[in-house]
């Protein structure tokens, strides 16, 4: 990692003349391709032929991963508008708050929404989730020097998201715990903050499918694509960014799986992508077993480990939808955003003269959901030959308990009587007016009791009189 540089991209969200930029600049320096990072920034090697290459590159805050002590701020922004979401959040709201922040944080960033699966929630340092509330957010803090992740004890309005992560980037190494930091950013920060009503829960979802041409809405497609050695070669994107231009496309996506997404594709322009795509030879429909995962940028051992483990997947016919993996190198502290880890161990200092057979350690996260940040040990110290039935065992394991837990899903008990409800339904018919929903048609505002309609209210169906609806049970 420290022969890489990165190019930091708010929220891996570009525009396609952003994108043309930074490929033009990776060609001066002599490269043809370039990868993704897991927090939605570009990574490339450093390898500079020219001075005029160093100097554009120098003004476009490429920054040496290894030494820098700056961030990329990740952002859910990529499933807006494709996946599920909280009900006021939509693409703008994330646009508008990457824009407020006029500092580049030195501290890790999310800014996501609870409702989607696609962008991790907890890998960051400060982690803004959306509330209930509209332009609320919980902030979740996972700071290097506290023992324990904790809560924020307010929620954070979005226009406030900017200036309280300066506040607590500035003042979080004087405060011991979360009380006090909450008083030190109080004494910087004028905020307009919210009462936390409910603490925050995330239900479990199976990780979304990210790839190919879908539909979205109605006239209008998306495209996501993965390369499975992380190399996106600079002719084809060139390309690529000409095409969303010549179309209409306005953005281009970089998710956390070290892929992209394009979204507001026209309807007209379907076709003609997918010529485009095919005439370029384009896989857009790899194998679900080798798309969700994560592993270290440029390290061909985690890459050959995974083709050796996806090959037996494939042997063996085994599924893996819902869960994602990821392969790591032992760390003291770590933060995994997958459902199942593979852990190289490292060699001891003793060792290391001598050639030593690699072992690894497997993990699984609680309920299989990585949001729970727990983890615990499947297997310890074994070889790469014993990876693969490890990890079909897993599989099984995981589709033997979904549907277990409350946030899986509905669960329906045979002998669980549904809840019932009063109603008032029209006699003539059989309208139901519920005091939950009232009546939009007649504009009556939902929690109307029925003794508060006016005397002049009418079915919305048929016209009959308020004296025509009678008291039900549904």
């Amino acid at each position: 990692m420290s022969e890489l540089k990165r190019i930091f991209v708010k929220g891996g969200i570009l525009s396609p003349n952003e994108l043309k930029q930074i490929i033009h600049h990776a060609k001066s320096l002599g490269l043809d391709a370039l990868h993704f990072g897991s927090r939605q920034d570009i990574i490339l090697p450093a390898h500079i032929e020219n001075s005029n290459g160093s100097e554009i590159v120098n003004k476009k805050n490429f920054n040496t991963v290894a030494d820098t002590d700056l961030q990329n701020i990740v952002c859910s922004y990529v499933s807006a508008d494709i996946f599920p979401s909280t009900t006021w959040l939509n693409g703008s709201t994330y646009l508008y708050i990457l824009e407020s922040f006029k500092h580049q944080p030195k501290i890790k960033i999310n800014i996501t929404d609870p409702e989607q699966g696609l962008t991790p929630l907890f890998s960051g340092e400060l982690n803004f989730i959306a509330s209930p509330h509209e332009d609320y957010w919980y902030l979740h803090l996972n700071l290097s020097h506290w023992e324990e992740p904790v809560y924020y004890p307010v929620l954070i309005y979005s226009w406030d998201i900017s200036k309280i992560s300066q506040a607590i980037e500035e003042t979080c190494r004087d405060a011991e715990d979360v009380e006090e930091l909450f008083l030190l950013v109080n004494d910087i920060v004028e905020a307009n903050n919210r009462t936390i009503e409910k603490e925050l829960i995330v239900p479990y979802k199976p990780f979304p499918y990210y790839e190919g041409m879908n539909k979205m809405g109605i006239k209008q497609y998306w495209l996501g694509l993965y390369w499975r050695n992380n190399k996106y070669y600079l002719n084809f994107l060139k390309e690529f960014c000409d095409f969303c231009l010549e179309n209409r496309i306005g953005k281009i996506c970089i998710t956390p799986w070290k892929s992209f997404i394009v979204k507001g594709i026209p309807t007209e322009s379907k076709l003609l992508l997918e010529k485009f795509l095919g005439k370029s030879g384009i896989n857009v429909r790899h194998s679900l077993l080798e798309l969700n995962w994560h592993l270290p940028v440029a390290d061909e051992e985690a890459l050959a480990l995974k083709k050796f483990i996806v090959m037996n997947f494939d042997q063996n016919d085994i599924s893996t939808y819902g869960l994602t993996f990821a392969i790591v190198t032992r760390a003291t502290r770590k933060i995994y955003f997958t459902s199942i880890v593979i852990e190289k161990n490292k060699v001891p200092d003793m060792m290391k003269q001598y050639t030593v057979r690699p072992t690894y350690n497997v993990l699984f996260s609680e309920k299989f959901d990585p949001n729970s940040q727990k983890y615990q040990i499947y297997a310890q110290d074994v070889d790469q030959i014993e990876l693969p039935g490890l990890l079909m065992e897993l599989s099984k394991l995981y589709f033997e308990q979904l549907g277990e837990n409350e946030d899986d899903g509905p669960s329906h008990k045979e002998d669980e009587a549904p809840e019932k409800k009063q109603v008032h339904q029209c006699s003539n018919c059989l309208t139901v007016y519920d005091t939950d929903f009232g009546d939009s048609l007649n504009e009556i505002l939902p929690g109307t009791s029925f003794e508060d309609l006016p005397d002049d209210y009418l079915c919305s169906v048929c016209a009959s009189a308020k004296e025509a609806f009678i008291m039900a049970t549904i």
